[in-house]
């Protein structure tokens, strides 16, 4: 490894640190206080930085809360590109929700502390509206991953349809999931719940997309 790969290895560290530093700031201060309550120089105070460091992680204070939204985006992208042979793309999401719930990913996390952050979005308009956007960016996202999976342009109707149902199906999954620890306290029945409506939809996305390439 050459002295400059090096130097550039090093300093993507030191930058995912402080990217990492900032977002766990941010997020104790929003759940501690709420979202519309903390300022991005608050923020910045505490996590030892400059106003403007904040800005170069993370354009918008909305995304200092949704700091894993990349991260989703990057996963449906290859959950699709990336499907095992003779398994439909749809299918291939079904099968990613189960995996995600048996690795115990934080991506559908139901417990004391994802209460809290679905709590912090309840109190704010503004993270309720940057939800409502993500979801739909979301769908736009699968549905061009969709399209370019089955060689089709890119606004392909069906791709749409097929991506507006499923975004639809897993944002009723993770609710019902979420109203159901709050009320029980249960993570084995969050999770039962979550499964069995994405499993729900899953088979009405079938079927409303029979004979296109996505099912």
């Amino acid at each position: 490894m050459s002295p400059m790969s090096t130097t550039a290895d090093r300093r993507s560290r030191k930058r995912a640190a402080t990217r990492q530093s900032i977002s766990n700031t941010a997020t104790r201060l929003f759940l501690e206080r709420g979202f519309d309550q903390v300022t991005v120089d608050e923020i910045a105070a505490a996590a030892d930085v400059g106003r403007m460091t904040v800005f170069n992680h993370f354009p918008r204070k909305e995304d200092l809360f949704f700091d894993r939204d990349e991260e989703v985006r990057e996963l449906l992208r290859e959950t699709v590109r990336q499907g095992k042979p003779r398994v439909a793309p749809i299918e291939a999401l079904r099968l990613l929700a189960h995996r995600l719930v048996a690795e115990k990913s934080p991506l559908v996390e139901f417990s004391v502390r994802s209460r809290g952050f679905v709590e912090t979005i309840e109190r704010s308009e503004s993270l309720k509206a940057r939800t409502r956007a993500i979801r739909d960016e979301l769908a736009h996202v699968v549905a061009a991953a969709l399209a370019e999976s089955a060689g089709r342009e890119a606004a392909d109707p069906e791709a749409e349809l097929a991506a507006g149902l499923l975004l639809a199906t897993w944002s009723v999954a993770l609710i019902q999931a979420h109203r159901s620890f709050r009320s029980k306290r249960s993570v084995a029945k969050a999770n039962a719940i979550f499964l069995a409506v994405v499993d729900q939809g899953s088979r009405g996305l079938k079927a409303a997309m029979a004979g296109t390439p996505y099912a």
